[in-house]
């Protein structure tokens, strides 16, 4: 028998369901040092995805790295980096 695939999109059917008629503007997105943003994976877009433990969790732009920015991210007692292209972050208002 052959073993079953675990890729890191794997059992995802329902958790990166997007609704019809969704704008692409996000990938447009410009932040700045210090915004706060919210972590959600955008799933027409599988290029720096965060990984999925990071899905909802919000954070500060803390610098930039390519076209991708990194989030300071409180977890528990730490302060973990993520590193996340525009398209998976989402604006918060303070």
């Amino acid at each position: 028998m052959v073993k079953k695939s675990r890729g890191f999109r794997s059992g995802t059917r329902k958790k990166l369901e997007k609704k019809r008629r969704t704008l692409i503007t996000s990938f447009l997105r410009e932040f700045k040092k210090g915004d706060r943003v919210s972590i959600l994976q955008e799933p027409s877009s599988s290029g720096g995805v965060p990984f999925p433990r990071f899905k909802g969790k919000v954070g500060l732009v803390v610098g930039k790295r390519g076209d991708a920015y990194i989030v300071e991210v409180q977890e528990g007692r730490k302060k973990k980096h993520v590193i996340s292209r525009p398209e998976h972050l989402k604006p918060l208002n303070a």
